[in-house]
């Protein structure tokens, strides 16, 4: 079977094959125009246990998705192994509305106050202004998220922002993720926790 998914905001591409897999499909091939959609598709095959193959052909970016797979109730992110079952959302790169400078300090402080505690996050959620923290050049950001990391927090970070921002290629630590992997890891967190 073939969907053609181009054009597809994010998610969309994901949800569509995802809902192809559950009704049975066991030979899928997604037609995609960004290398986002591949490997959001590429982690959503992984996880069902099928085998993943993607390329170009014609002028299109594809992800061929096939073998016996499994129905999951979350096809894309894996189950963190550690932390307390909460996640930290952070939709901007500064913490409150107040003076700029403070707000980016706080979010420093924020960052570090969690890397250093017992307590990590299962997911860190990075959206919007905020993908221009793990996309940043600020070394303390980056070496705190890193240490969020080794010890267990699962960091995902919304590919279509990155775009926008063109900072893509500037990404030093998380997965570029979409809606729905944010989307699903905020509704199996006990509680959220907004910066």
């Amino acid at each position: 079977m073939q969907i053609d998914a181009r054009g597809k905001a994010c998610p969309q591409p994901v949800i569509m094959a995802k809902k192809e897999i559950d009704g049975g499909c066991r030979d899928l091939t997604v037609l995609v125009d960004n290398r986002t959609a591949v490997e959001n598709l590429t982690r959503l095959g992984n996880s069902a246990g099928m085998t993943v193959a993607s390329g170009e052909s014609g002028g299109s970016l594809f992800v061929r998705l096939t073998g016996e797979g499994k129905i999951v109730e979350n096809p894309v992110i894996a189950c963190p192994t550690t932390g307390n079952g909460y996640a930290v959302f952070v939709g901007k790169d500064v913490v409150g509305a107040g003076a700029r400078e403070l707000g980016y300090n706080l979010m420093k402080m924020a960052l570090y106050t969690l890397a250093q505690g017992d307590s990590v996050p299962a997911y860190v959620l990075f959206m919007n202004d905020g993908v221009k923290l793990p996309a940043g050049e600020e070394q303390q950001v980056i070496d705190n998220l890193m240490t969020l990391l080794e010890k267990g927090s699962i960091i995902l970070v919304c590919g279509t922002c990155l775009n926008y921002y063109g900072i893509a290629d500037r990404l030093k630590v998380g997965t570029v993720s979409n809606m729905y992997d944010i989307m699903s890891a905020m509704q199996r967190a006990d509680k959220v926790i907004t910066l």
